[in-house]
């Protein structure tokens, strides 16, 4: 849980997990091993990539509430696309409550994917109303429509009234067009000499999962890790911990 540790700081833990549609890597759908790795990360929000909402390949499972139940926290869907007879997209976890949540469905070129944004703001113990954004952004090679997206999210998160987070898969490396226009205007969390590879979670290459905060002195980055469950997902679990400077 989000707890002072300075009379003018709030420590803040944040985890990104791509889960793969619940199918696991040996194809055994078992939403426990997915919720063990969020429990261990013991995170105050969570982002969930690659959700699926009652889909039949899910078993009809609403992902977001059942991952929720098995971890004690509250639970959001926002849908990118219909999907399988059911829906597809990104599901946020909470300690908190919401005071409010958002879906922002993103650009994307027709025949492509679609993609989304899900906001939710909170107000944490502490007292401090912040906003968090879990995001999954175009898988294609050539990276238009990531580059679209990535746009899309600093329009529309420029005016944001509160301290927030974006976090998710975005499906690019640092220094990537999509990386560098986001960095623009949010702060990344990640080590530059040292990013801390993300995917495959059996042998991690590369980075392409993100903790990004704003505005940048709003945030201080306390300690980073990833969370390599070789079964519960392909892609390793992003864990940081933030401080927020008041």
């Amino acid at each position: 849980m989000a707890q002072k540790i300075e009379a003018d700081k709030v420590v803040v833990k944040v985890l990104s997990f791509n889960i793969l549609h619940g199918a696991t890597t040996n194809g055994s759908f078992d939403l426990e091993i997915i919720a063990n790795v969020i429990k261990k990360a013991d995170a105050d929000f969570v982002s969930l990539q690659e959700v699926d909402f009652k889909t039949n390949r899910a078993q009809k499972y609403d992902l977001p509430t059942e991952l929720g139940y098995r971890t004690k926290m509250v639970s959001v869907f926002g849908r990118a696309m219909y999907y399988d007879g059911g829906e597809y997209g990104e599901a946020v976890l909470s300690k908190t409550s919401f005071l409010s949540t958002r879906n922002m469905a993103l650009l994307y070129t027709k025949g492509n994917e679609p993609r989304a944004a899900l906001e939710v703001t909170t107000v944490l113990k502490s007292g401090d109303t912040i906003s968090f954004i879990g995001t999954h952004l175009d898988h294609l090679k050539e990276g238009t429509d990531r580059v679209l997206q990535a746009k899309a999210i600093n329009t529309a998160y420029r005016n944001s009234k509160y301290a927030t987070i974006l976090s998710g898969d975005l499906n690019d490396t640092p220094n990537s067009s999509a990386i560098n226009i986001l960095e623009s205007f949010w702060k990344a969390s990640y080590n530059k000499e040292n990013p801390l590879f993300t995917f495959p979670s059996n042998k991690p290459n590369k980075k392409i999962d993100y903790v990004l905060f704003y505005p940048k002195n709003k945030w201080q980055v306390i300690s980073r890790e990833t969370i390599c469950d070789t079964i519960a997902s392909d892609h390793c679990a992003y864990l940081v911990t933030l401080q927020l400077v008041r």
